[in-house]
């Protein structure tokens, strides 16, 4: 795995606060970006299913279930 950094701008008196607390900075950063990018592809799957479902006349109930049954098959 490569990485590279990336930097940001908070309110001074947030990152002291955040020091005073032991708070490890780039890791919550680092972790809060990483739940966004999968929140975001899991919604992109669901947009994409979801269309799938309406070109097959599926429910979404229906499309969920049978990514759930493959997902376990595995």
């Amino acid at each position: 795995m490569k990485w590279i950094t990336v930097s940001t701008k908070v309110r001074r008196e947030l990152l002291e606060k955040a020091r005073e607390n032991g708070i490890n900075v780039s890791e919550v950063l680092r972790r809060a970006l990483e739940e966004e990018v999968k929140r975001k592809e899991e919604e992109e799957a669901r947009r994409a299913a979801n269309k799938v479902a309406e070109s097959i006349h599926l429910s979404p109930e229906e499309v969920a279930r049978i990514i759930r049954e493959a997902r376990d098959s595995r």
